[in-house]
């Protein structure tokens, strides 16, 4: 077995390799460019390497370096993670020559399945079923428009190195074909250097589902079940799950079998992905194969008992594998959830900055498991993929490992930036999803403008001003305390409240607070809510039974009162002696500024081109100017007719958030 692997990735995935490493007794390296001096991963690993400066292009992206780390430190395998290096034939080729061994597939099968055009003619004659379309690359857009036409609209556009949602279009006419031609090509070209597309009939109603292989270099091929993946916003799965709740058996086996026989006829080994998209009556198409661990290999884990990681390693060592087909069970249910630096509440714009607090939920065998490469005062940079961790659930079936995620969402507290964790909750309590009844539209077709404020309305106002009530009236005793006014003989701050929920459309209720043994009654009409929880002021969570039931809500404070968030709901509470109800009844909302004039950043990134000038007499949705970000190009339209007044940046600059580009008259 080796002793010695150095690890080509950074983050979460690289702290994943490290901790099956250190369980195999094997050594490990880490690699880090310059901005990640000092990150989680370098000081879990037994030596760490810098192989550059904080662009990934100039670091972790740079084949040299990575070898000078491999002679440097003595390496005899290399685990690529996923991303980066993962799936470039060259980073194996070298490896062969350097005799390092690559934790992951042959050249060949990279090469093979690395082409989404040369893949699909692979899977076709290999017996894969296989979606309708054009495989020959398209570089004009009116050759793009003849073709999609042929096909018949919807039709799908995709960059053939592509991966992770990138440079991939969803036209539904001629105009989107053009312009969708074209952002994949530049797609393609920045992100892979291959600007070549290819098009194929977008499957209208589809579920997303993969398989998970796993080949030794002895000829032996194993399914692990599947993955279904259909949440997903641009083509960027948020959740997953194990097993699928759209699946039966047969369909399994079918799906199973295939993505064996096209494994077998690329002599794959390693561990495997092979995707497909799936209609509503359950045919399944090929859509690619991942040659590489995926993002969401979790779930496999859990449902099936195997360390995948552990599985890799060994293969890479000429050992077969330990299982047969026949040994391969599923059992219970898992979820993925990917916590993301970003805003769901402004059309999920990527965030960066420093994590101020960050406390995941305790971690417990089967039940909740937390993937992550940061830590309490890390950076989330612009350079990298905006990923905080992976909350990973299980149960013994899909209702409790959801009940699990939403607890254990409620429990991850993170401030100092942006991030998606109550729409995850969101999306958890939602009763289509609960339902299982989702496609890959649904983030599209149930958060058509995100996360919005009323669906984050909790549903038991009582409950939440109850809480709210307790927390503000032991916040006043500490106080209370402090200045002097309250003693240790008569500690508990009784009396009747009034509690304003939300901003605009304040709600009203009118409660008292009495404490009665260990825990407090809070009266609101004819109703009696007993809240009995050990919270002390300046904890970030509140947990608790509230009317025998068990809450955890996370809290930020403001002057008087609190904002609780808990199950993908939030509320603003203010919390006021009743006396003083009609003098809060009498402050006005403030509005905030009218920026409908302006066309403002979205997110930070460069600005690629600007499509207007000064004095543009502009149509609505024609294109106003193009923002790249986290390598993806988004197109910035007009939402009406309108006139430019200035463009106040250039093609070239780098914006802020909320910076202007346009103004209009």
């Amino acid at each position: 077995m080796f002793e010695n692997i150095l690890i080509a990735n950074r983050g979460e995935i690289a702290c994943r390799v490290i901790k099956t490493a250190r369980k195999m007794g094997i050594k490990t390296v880490a690699v880090y460019s310059e901005a990640d001096e000092g990150a989680l991963h370098t000081k879990l690993a037994d030596e760490a390497v810098c192989v550059g400066p904080a662009a990934s292009a100039e670091s972790y992206l740079v084949i040299d370096n990575i070898l000078k780390a491999i002679r440097d430190t003595g390496a005899q395998a290399v685990h690529p993670g996923y991303g980066f290096l993962s799936e470039n034939k060259l980073f194996a080729e070298a490896l062969e020559k350097e005799g390092v061994a690559f934790v992951g597939p042959p050249v060949g099968a990279i090469e093979a399945m690395g082409d989404k055009i040369e893949s699909k003619k692979i899977a076709e004659n290999a017996g894969v079923s296989t979606v309708p379309g054009h495989l020959e690359a398209v570089r004009d857009p009116e050759e793009a428009v003849r073709i999609a036409n042929d096909i018949g609209y919807p039709v799908m556009l995709k960059a053939s190195a592509g991966g992770g949602g990138k440079g991939m279009r969803l036209a539904w006419n001629d105009d989107e074909a053009r312009e969708g031609l074209v952002s994949a090509m530049n797609e393609g070209r920045n992100s892979f250097g291959d600007d070549r597309v290819f098009i194929e009939k977008f499957i209208q109603e589809p579920r997303h589902i993969e398989i998970q292989i796993m080949a030794d270099k002895h000829g032996n091929v194993v399914y692990l079940g599947e993955r279904e993946c259909s949440i997903q916003r641009r083509h960027q799965k948020v959740l997953e799950e194990a097993p699928s709740p759209f699946l039966d058996e047969a369909t399994r086996k079918a799906m199973g079998e295939q993505a064996v026989a096209l494994a077998k006829t690329v002599n794959y080994c390693s561990a495997g992905t092979v995707e497909f998209i799936v209609d509503k009556d359950r045919n399944f198409y090929f859509l690619e194969m991942n040659t590489r661990l995926q993002v969401e290999h979790p779930v496999t884990e859990l449902v099936t008992g195997y360390d995948l990681v552990e599985f890799m390693i060994r293969v890479a060592d000429g050992e077969e594998l330990p299982i047969t087909q026949a040994d391969v069970k599923l059992k219970g249910w898992a979820l993925e959830a990917r916590l993301y630096a970003e805003d769901p509440e402004r059309g999920f714009l990527p965030s960066t900055g420093r994590l101020v607090d960050y406390i995941p939920p305790e971690e417990e065998d089967g039940v909740c498991r937390v993937d992550t490469g940061v830590v309490e005062g890390a950076e989330i940079s612009m350079f990298y993929d905006p990923m905080i961790a992976k909350l990973v659930t299980g149960g013994k079936d899909r209702a409790e490992a959801i009940d699990n995620m939403l607890e254990a969402l409620d429990r991850y507290y993170v401030r100092g930036l942006s991030h998606n964790l109550l729409f995850l909750s969101n999306i958890c309590n939602h009763k289509r999803f609960r339902d299982g009844q989702m496609t890959t539209n649904f983030i599209a077709e149930e958060y058509p403008e995100g996360l919005t404020e009323d669906l984050l309305e909790p549903k038991e106002i009582e409950l939440y001003a109850a809480v709210a009530a307790v927390i503000q009236s032991r916040i006043l005793e500490a106080e209370g305390m402090l200045s002097g006014r309250l003693t240790p003989a008569s500690p508990f701050r009784e009396g009747e409240f009034a509690v304003f929920i939300g901003e605009r459309d304040r709600k009203e209720v009118d409660l008292n607070l009495a404490r009665q043994d260990d825990r407090e009654r809070v009266t609101i009409g004819d109703r009696v809510v007993e809240v009995s929880s050990g919270w002390k002021p300046g904890e970030p969570l509140f947990r608790g039974l509230v009317d025998d039931r068990m809450f955890v809500m996370q809290i930020d404070l403001f002057d008087s009162g609190v904002i609780l968030s808990h199950d993908g709901a939030r509320a603003r509470i203010q919390v006021v002696e009743r006396r003083l109800a009609p003098l809060v009844r009498l402050m006005p909302y403030k509005e905030p500024p009218d920026m409908s004039k302006f066309l403002l950043s979205p997110m930070p990134g460069l600005l690629v081109r600007v499509s207007v000038a000064d004095g543009d007499h502009v149509k609505a949705g024609a294109e106003l100017a193009v923002v790249e970000a986290m390598k993806m190009e988004n197109v910035l339209r007009a939402t009406q007719d309108c006139v430019v007044k200035k463009v106040h940046a250039d093609a070239g600059d780098s914006l802020a958030v909320d910076q202007k580009i346009i103004e209009f008259e």
